[in-house]
């Protein structure tokens, strides 16, 4: 029996949505601070996946400016009808939580997507969209139950129309379902299904973390009342152990195949290392069945596994992005994300070409603002960046190098600095705010070549004048504070780029040939 590997999509990709059109496959995930948002993907068999764009790519879309770490796009919901793509959000605008909800459409899933369409007196995260036979569409959200919370972050789902002309809810709110379990909490992502005569409302309870499951319940009527499984929670990790290999599996997604096999995709973590979530919440597919018209996930086992059977549909696979950016395009691979919606001309592929250049930025990567910062995620437990800078630090203030971030109160940066008149490469780590320079060395040099290794927890820091010549800068220093145990928040570590004037006005830039990121052997 041929079988597949979970996660489908590895890395910082969370809250999959997933829709099918005819034999085609799409799902998007959420992005909260990072530019583009919301990146899609395409797949023929549910296992194998590419990316072929992000929905949310221009400024007029999509405006970060300010938004804190972990805030911004959440749980976004894509579905297809006569035609059109939907793709629905919540925007978490500030640090109080003041949500915005929207959608966009499209006719081509790889874009351009329209500007978005605001939602008034539409509260609550994680929206979703359901299209009834008789044409109406509604919207599901989560709200604080009208009567009040019994409990601390009690909620309940609530149903609205929408006017697809008039693109506003229109009509009554109707309380739909506040959960399966007692005493639940956070019951949000809702997504409404018509199946066999039963509307069923898929959501999750219990928090993003640990304690994160999938619950369902049915209606012969869209407005309720709606019946809770007896076998709820559906799917959930948390009686497995904190020590098992998959940990906070939660917010699902459904899809039917065209060979009439049903499939879950949900969201899920593989710590290590000790229990830490560097790699954040990654995208999992795991089989459904119908029992008595209640679903029943991977049944004989009922949890997502790392190894599973491979659906009823022919393998197509997806030539491999190339480990090694050469930066030889004009445009940047989609791969590459900002913090927050990047402003001004900071980046350019094409003033050298071969060449990726950043320009020293005032705004700085310790605080919540736009640095001049290049990322992308950390996929894997054990891998390597190698990246070749060309970079003279003209003043104090001057410095360029990797970053490698949860946050801007965790990350480490290899950097080149001028120190006090003399050219230093060093590491720095910053942890709960505060900054401490692990190891610096004196070097002159207008080319350095920077490594980081990983093993599990373990990252190693080396730099070099060549590209196989490379001396130790540190070793085997605890990569623990890029993961959301130590630094919380919803997202996964990055790995990139960057150039800062540190808070001054400067001209300079560093130019970078290549960035090369590998997952290395006996990876999980």
């Amino acid at each position: 029996m041929k079988t597949f590997r979970n996660p489908i999509i590895p890395g910082f990709y969370p809250d999959p949505s997933i829709c099918r059109v005819e034999d085609d496959y799409y799902l998007v995930t959420s992005t909260f601070e990072y530019f583009p948002g919301v990146p899609i993907f395409h797949s023929k068999d549910l296992v194998n996946w590419k990316q072929i764009g992000h929905v949310l790519d221009r400024p007029s879309q999509l405006n970060l400016d300010n938004t804190p770490p972990s805030k911004g796009i959440y749980a976004p919901t894509l579905r297809h009808h006569d035609g059109i793509f939907y793709m629905i959000t919540t925007f978490v605008v500030s640090q109080e939580g003041r949500r915005k909800n929207f959608y966009v459409t499209a006719t081509d899933p790889a874009g351009p997507w329209s500007d978005p369409n605001w939602l008034e007196d539409a509260p609550g995260i994680d929206p979703s969209l359901f299209f009834d036979d008789d044409g109406t569409v509604y919207y599901t959200g989560n709200r604080q139950p009208p009567e009040g919370q019994k409990h601390l972050k009690h909620m309940e789902i609530y149903l609205q129309k929408l006017d697809l002309e008039e693109k506003q809810l229109i009509g009554e709110k109707y309380s739909l379902w506040d959960g399966a379990l007692k005493n639940a909490h956070a019951q949000e992502a809702p997504h409404l299904f018509k199946i066999n005569g039963w509307y069923y409302l898929i959501i999750a309870e219990g928090g993003t973390g640990f304690t994160h499951s999938v619950t369902v319940a049915r209606s012969k009527s869209v407005l309720g009342p709606y019946e809770s499984a007896k076998t709820n929670p559906i799917l959930t990790h948390r009686h497995l152990g904190r020590d098992y290999p998959i940990v906070n599996i939660g917010h699902a997604d459904i899809v039917q195949t065209q060979n009439n096999e049903w499939w879950m995709v949900c969201l899920g973590s593989r710590p290590y290392g000790g229990g830490y979530r560097n790699l954040g919440r990654e995208t999992f597919l795991v089989p459904m069945a119908w029992e008595h018209d209640w679903p029943v996930i991977n049944p004989g086992k009922g949890i997502v596994e790392e190894v599973m059977n491979f659906p009823n549909l022919e393998e197509v696979k997806w030539a491999s992005a190339p480990s090694r950016d050469d930066f030889d395009s004009p445009n940047l691979g989609l791969q590459w994300n900002f913090l927050r919606t990047p402003r001004g001309d900071f980046w350019s592929l094409t003033e050298r070409p071969g060449y990726l250049r950043l320009r020293a930025k005032e705004d700085v990567i310790t605080e919540q603002h736009n640095p001049s910062f290049i990322g992308r995620r950390q996929q894997h437990t054990n891998f390597s960046v190698t990246t070749a800078m060309e970079f003279k630090p003209v003043q104090d203030f001057d410095s360029a190098g990797i970053v490698l971030l949860q946050n801007n109160d965790f990350q480490f940066r290899m950097e080149y600095v001028r120190d006090q008149g003399e050219h230093v490469i060093r590491l720095v780590k910053r942890a709960y705010g505060k900054e401490e320079i692990i190891e610096a060395i004196e070097l002159e040099t207008e080319q350095l070549f920077l490594k980081v290794e990983a093993s599990g927890q373990d990252y190693s820091f080396y730099y070099g004048l060549s590209n196989d010549s490379f001396k130790t800068l540190a070793s085997d220093v605890s990569g623990i504070i890029l993961s959301t145990d130590v630094a919380g928040g919803f997202v996964g570590a990055y790995i990139g780029m960057y150039c800062s004037s540190n808070g001054q006005q400067s001209n300079n830039k560093a130019d970078f040939d290549w960035f090369e990121y590998a997952g290395l052997s006996k990876n999980i």
